[in-house]
């Protein structure tokens, strides 16, 4: 039987980045993959909605040398464009002049991050599905009958990781698993022409109350298209299939899609629909072994934080490490301990985000105190941050970033009806946010 140093579950977007990471702090590594190597694949696997990576995890990978090596492959969104019912379109920056997310390829990144650890000595073992764990041996069986020991394991192994299975099993184990009740499924939008058949620098949206679509750019100049949708109910995947049925849905709802999408009703049909889970864990350790990213901690997209979460995970394990000189023993429980309330704090931010993308970002009281927000931060930019920034352009802990958020929604949502952006007094706005935070504290 192997005996391995570190040992990791999953060889995703965060297995193999924390693959690079500790190899780097000197331990061997070793990363068990139940697919196949995604580098000899010709066609995406798995899930492909594109990612929006920002500051968070842009910062894991400098820390791990390779980002210089995707900022090619990175397309900048300045902001969100809003598509109406009629066809009309209006933006929203994200952040100050200068400041955007990018749209990334799932496929692409991992394929990189792959190649970048084994560059660095780590071992990577394909076809390897894990179908048992003894948590009190540290030891790990597979479906080819190959068992390994380690001295610490690590579940990178996503929102279905067998390795948190095992661990809820055990005693004093909290594990909370919520669905949605809205689901996802891609289209993809074609070159129009050999170019983008829409402005590429934005996040596209189509906010449509209880459900919308949205659009990523793509290094080739296509768009992947994500319809979020209920799954029951008088507009839902459940309800609309036949080709009259989906024809009718977008010529009402997106009819500036249709010439864009000619192939829209096909791909409607034959496209998979998949559901959407918040998985909230604790502890994420058990004796040696570890939980981290999506496996521990599983968000729903609306924030675009679930990748950047993860990647700050293995950043703050580093940090943690050399802390505690890497002292496992000591490690595993701290970063668990440590973490656990801001993975909540982005649960919940991811959850609320999605109320406001299909619904709030098309309501002009919402948008008038984006406006004002901005003038906040121009003018007092030491005091207000906008929460959006807090979370996508800092490394403010998301539990602190979702506390400060609180109190700025209570000082704006007291603005009266009908206000003018341009004109509203600020000084009284930061006089009782300063009020608000010094009674939080």
């Amino acid at each position: 039987m192997l005996k391995n140093e570190i040992s990791i579950l999953g060889a995703g977007l965060v297995g193999s980045l924390l693959g690079t990471l500790i190899k780097q702090k000197g331990f061997n590594v070793d990363v068990y993959e139940m697919r196949q190597d995604p580098r000899t694949q010709t066609k995406d696997g798995g899930k492909s909605i594109n990612l929006a990576l920002s500051h968070r995890g842009i910062e894991a990978l400098k820390l791990a040398g390779i980002y210089d090596q995707i900022q090619d492959d990175l397309i900048p969104m300045k902001g969100r464009m809003m598509h109406d019912l009629s066809g009309e379109l209006y933006t929203q920056p994200y952040g100050k002049e200068g400041q955007f997310i990018n749209s990334v390829s799932r496929n692409g990144l991992n394929k990189l991050l792959i190649s970048h650890a084994e560059s660095q000595g780590v071992n990577f073992h394909f076809d390897h599905k894990c179908i048992d764990v003894d948590l009190n041996e540290t030891q790990v069986s597979f479906s080819n009958g190959q068992q390994i020991n380690s001295e610490v394991l690590i579940g990178s192994d996503g929102a279905y990781s067998m390795l948190r299975q095992k661990m809820e099993h055990t005693d004093r184990f909290n594990f909370e698993q919520y669905y949605i009740d809205h689901g996802y499924k891609e289209l993809k939008m074609e070159p129009s022409e050999g170019t983008f058949a829409m402005e590429p620098n934005y996040l596209h949206i189509w906010p449509r109350g209880n459900f919308m679509l949205i659009a990523l750019p793509n290094p080739d100049c296509s768009f992947t298209c994500t319809l979020f949708f209920p799954f029951d109910g008088e507009l839902s995947f459940k309800s609309i299939q036949t080709e009259g049925e989906i024809t009718s849905f977008f010529e009402q709802y997106f009819p500036d899609v249709i010439p864009l999408i000619p192939d829209y009703v096909q791909q409607f049909q034959t496209n998979s629909t998949s559901s959407l889970v918040t998985i909230r864990t604790a502890p994420w350790n058990f004796n040696n072994s570890l939980l981290i990213g999506d496996a521990g901690h599983a968000i729903v997209p609306f924030y675009g934080q679930g990748m950047n979460a993860g990647f700050e995970d293995c950043r703050l394990l580093m940090e943690w490490g050399d802390e505690l000189k890497f002292d496992w023993k000591q490690l595993l429980p701290t970063f668990s301990q440590r973490r656990k309330p801001d993975a909540d704090g982005i649960a919940d931010l991811a959850l609320n985000n999605f109320v406001e993308m299909r619904d709030h970002v098309a309501d002009e009281r919402f948008l008038n105190i984006k406006k004002v927000e901005a003038r906040l931060q121009s003018e007092y930019p030491d005091v207000w941050l906008p929460l959006y920034s807090m979370v996508t352009f800092s490394d403010i802990p998301y539990s602190e970033a979702l506390r400060i958020g609180k109190i700025q929604k209570q000082v704006t949502g007291q603005l009266e009806e009908g206000f003018d952006p341009g004109t509203v007094k600020l000084e009284p706005l930061i006089e009782k946010f300063n009020n608000l935070m010094q009674g939080a504290r």
